[in-house]
């Protein structure tokens, strides 16, 4: 049986103590499992090529051999679709992009981050299996601007009134987070 890793990447800010990527990375570790949660530099002030580097880096951390599954937040997501652009191979088993911002409003402090590379063949070359997870009243992305990642043709989860999915919103221990990356798990394993 292949061991499994998780990578956990955070958003403009960090997560903090109390946010749902903290309290999944806890509970994946007690579980068993490998978890990467990386603090990238400058968070409130981020520059995409140092957290293109420190993302390489995570990547490079994690134990050869092991299925891996991906869990971002925000900005994070584009830091991925930026990752998976330069990416000539298979990284991740999964990646569940959690919230991520629009991508045609600039986050002023974020710049660097655009324009944003979405493109369907880039995320599935980079994960097996892509799902987007939205908020039907994200501040950072209606609905109207997240069709920009649900007409890429990969899953998408519509939450109903998830505000940006993060301590604000209610979302510090988020069990169906904790539920989709085991069954993440159990899925890697069949395969």
């Amino acid at each position: 049986m292949k061991q499994h890793s998780f990578l956990i990447i955070h958003g403009l800010g960090g997560s903090g103590a109390e946010h749902w990527q903290t309290w999944l990375a806890g509970a994946l570790r007690e579980s068993g499992y490998h978890v990467s949660y990386p603090t990238f530099p400058d968070f409130d002030t981020p520059f995409l090529y140092d957290w293109l580097e420190e993302l390489e880096f995570a990547v490079k951390s994690i134990p050869e051999g092991n299925q891996l599954t991906v869990v971002t937040h925000s900005l994070g997501c584009l830091l991925w679709s930026h990752y998976a652009a330069k990416q000539n191979e298979r990284i991740a088993h999964q990646a569940i992009l959690v919230a991520p911002p629009s991508p045609s409003k600039v986050i002023p402090v974020a710049k660097s981050f655009y324009p944003v590379p979405l493109n369907q063949y880039d995320l599935s070359k980079a994960a097996e299996n892509t799902i987007f997870v939205h908020s039907s009243n994200d501040p950072y992305c209606s609905l109207e601007d997240a069709k920009a990642f649900i007409n890429l043709g990969l899953p998408s989860k519509i939450l109903p009134n998830a505000g940006h999915i993060n301590i604000q919103s209610g979302h510090g221990k988020w069990q169906w987070i904790l539920e989709k990356c085991l069954l993440t798990v159990e899925q890697a394993v069949t395969i």
